[in-house]
């Protein structure tokens, strides 16, 4: 019996330790489980947060337009700007829009020669191309189109069509060929004394001769017919249809006339390249586009 006692006394140490062991087992194993099966918690931002949250806190706020804006614009542009200047500074009310309104010639000549201004409008590309050209402007954008047409007075005129141009004794006013819609007046004529589907080879040398002035700009060709000072004038169709009250006007033939493409560019000297750039932006874009086309301007 003592040897009996002793034997199961002895076993006593080894059965603790394995009891032990298969704690600690099953402590492990329970730990094992909750690491394997532990969902993520609803409360961490990678697993909650929609794309398109992320999207929006890292999207750039848009930089509110601020300070003047001074754009040089080609004269036919006149009234279609001055509208669009009043639509920028009621959305930008901290932005004022400043203008000059000349021949894009004369324009392009002011920023060559270091005028200040942020934006440059031009009637043409290559008054554009003379900016661009200097190194002082951006990439342009053809932004709008236009047509040139005849105006005479309504009045009375002795021109009742194109080819009436040519007629002796007509008091004919044209803008400086270096000005856009003079070159394109001259360039009209040009077509129609093509021997191919012109008028007459001589159409040119009789029109032109029957110039009795060479305006700076447009609109002061439009304002010479008004005042009945000229028999017939070439503008654009945009100014002609300012001034119904007072003129007429005469289609060129689709063979011989010209689309006038108007680019538009940011400067690189603008004082405020913030602005400039939101103009652009505000002149390509819908709203833009539609009041351009309010003034009687194609779609580029």
């Amino acid at each position: 019996m003592i040897k009996s006692q002793g034997f199961r006394w002895s076993l006593v140490p080894i059965l603790l330790v394995v009891a032990f062991a298969f704690l600690l087992a099953a402590c492990g194993s329970d730990d094992d489980d909750d690491a394997e099966s532990t969902p993520a918690s609803p409360a961490s931002p990678a697993a909650t947060t929609p794309a398109s949250t992320t999207a929006a806190a890292t999207s750039p706020t848009p930089v509110p337009v601020t300070g003047e804006v001074v754009v040089f614009a080609a004269s036919s542009l006149t009234n279609a700007f001055k509208e669009a200047g009043t639509r920028f500074e009621e959305k930008n009310p901290k932005a004022k829009v400043t203008f000059n309104f000349a021949a894009s010639s004369a324009l392009a000549t002011q920023i060559n020669e270091g005028a200040p201004a942020d934006v440059f409008a031009s009637a043409d590309a290559n008054q554009m191309k003379n900016v661009t050209g200097k190194g002082n402007a951006a990439e342009s954008v053809i932004f709008a189109a236009n047509l040139p047409v005849v105006v005479v007075p309504k009045s009375g005129s002795p021109v009742a069509s194109f080819s009436d141009l040519a007629k002796p004794g007509v008091r004919l006013v044209l803008a400086g060929p270096e000005v856009p819609v003079g070159k394109y007046a001259r360039e009209i004529l040009a077509n129609a004394s093509k021997p191919a589907g012109g008028i007459s080879a001589d159409f040119a040398g009789s029109v032109l001769a029957n110039v009795k002035s060479n305006e700076a700009n447009v609109r002061a060709v439009l304002t010479k017919v008004q005042l009945g000072e000229a028999d017939a004038g070439i503008v654009y169709s945009t100014d002609a249809a300012i001034a119904t009250a007072d003129v007429k006007v005469i289609e060129i033939p689709a063979a011989f006339n010209i689309i006038a493409q108007y680019p538009i560019a940011a400067l690189k000297g603008a004082k405020n390249g913030a602005a400039a750039r939101a103009w652009v932006a505000f002149i390509t874009g819908p709203e833009g586009q539609a009041i351009l086309a309010q003034f009687g301007f194609r779609k580029p």
